[in-house]
């Protein structure tokens, strides 16, 4: 069993039950190669732990904002739960170094290592959860994502990136961004697309996604960031 004892005291949570950390950065694509009795991927625990994570951010954020409407807080919880936030999230506690993957999947990066690491920091809670109950889950939860509200709200990080860069380009130099399919591949089930976005002649960033929407967010999100917005 890996040795998980550094991260659990960056945490600061000691798991009772060894399997359900190992379970949590377990992907699916492990297992294929390493078949051992017994031993789960966390899809499961991601499951419960996406429940989780939307019940305590949605009560904090019912504290936090007690004049604000319904849609508002949604919004704000969205922008808070988001692959790219909890994946940066994931990021930031090193949980890359401790992913059980196989080696085809261990070679990805970009948007692909992004969905695991969002999907790893979902299965932890859950494993939390399960190890520790509601309070532990929570105060994990608040650790790594409650700190980034006030710069969610205050920057208007709930919109979706392409309403923002859209704003902000208009706003800054008077121009509306557009958006060129750059390449295409894949099977017809599995497609992925890769889209440059253009804030007039200038080529800013390009963003890749399995949808030609979600490539266009993708490419928003990193033209925003390049420009420092």
């Amino acid at each position: 069993m890996s040795d998980f004892s550094t991260f659990e005291k960056q945490i600061g949570h000691t798991f009772a039950d060894r399997r359900l950390i190992e379970q949590a950065f377990t992907h699916r694509s492990y297992l294929n190669e390493n078949r051992t009795p017994g031993r789960e991927h966390n899809e499961r625990l991601e499951f419960l732990g996406d429940a989780v994570l939307e019940l305590v951010v949605t009560e904090f954020l019912y504290a936090k904002y007690p004049a604000k409407p319904e849609g508002d807080l949604t919004a704000y919880r969205a922008a808070l739960v988001n692959t790219q936030s909890i994946s940066e999230a994931a990021s930031k506690l090193g949980m890359n170094a401790y992913l059980l993957l196989s080696r085809g999947e261990a070679r990805d990066t970009g948007r692909a290592r992004q969905i695991i690491l969002a999907n790893a920091f979902e299965a932890l809670i859950g494993a939390i959860y399960l190890d520790s109950g509601y309070a532990a889950a929570r105060a994990f939860i608040d650790a790594q994502l409650f700190h980034k509200t006030d710069e969610v709200v205050s920057k208007r990080l709930w919109q979706d990136a392409k309403s923002r860069l859209q704003e902000l380009a208009q706003g800054t130099l008077g121009v509306t961004p557009t958006y060129e399919l750059s390449s295409q591949s894949g099977p017809d089930h599995a497609r992925q697309f890769v889209i440059a976005a253009y804030i007039g002649r200038e080529k800013v960033a390009t963003g890749e996604g399995r949808s030609k929407q979600e490539a266009e967010q993708d490419a928003a999100q990193k033209a925003l960031a390049a420009k420092g917005w």
